[in-house]
């Protein structure tokens, strides 16, 4: 009988320390603290092109919405539509900021082309030419 109660306080402490493990290494958990920390985290599943990538810079978060086409090789991502969670947090972001992103996610999916959904689209393609001019609300 004792030898069943240590065997089970054993085998419930394995399990603690694997869940703790699983939870400190789990790429979402990371995606939100670089939100937190305002730093930039690109979190995708590259082999899953129906799934939405997600990615935060500057502390704000942002969605990504890949579809496949063909190319002259290959199928692959080719056309990327960013939006951002909340368009309240893109206070202070400037257009080389928006570029900046266009930049990293061109290095996951260097043919596709990115388009970013209203109001970033029309801030991006104000004629002011004032890369850092900040994002103001209209609101």
């Amino acid at each position: 009988m004792g030898l069943l109660i240590r065997l089970g306080i054993i085998a419930l402490i394995i399990l603690l320390i694997y869940t703790g493990i699983r939870y400190i290494l789990h790429p979402k958990r990371k995606l939100e603290l670089a939100h937190e920390q305002k730093r930039f985290y690109f979190l995708d599943d590259t082999n899953n092109v129906r799934k939405n990538f997600l990615l935060t810079y500057k502390g704000v978060l942002f969605e990504g919405e890949k579809y496949l086409g063909t190319t002259t090789d290959a199928f692959e991502v080719v056309s990327i539509f960013i939006f951002p969670k909340s368009i309240a947090s893109l206070k202070g972001l400037t257009k080389s900021d928006f570029r900046t992103i266009e930049q990293h996610v061109q290095k996951y999916y260097p043919k596709a082309e990115i388009d970013w959904k209203s109001p970033i689209k029309e801030f991006l393609n104000d004629d002011d030419n004032n890369p850092d001019k900040p994002w103001e609300d209209e609101a």
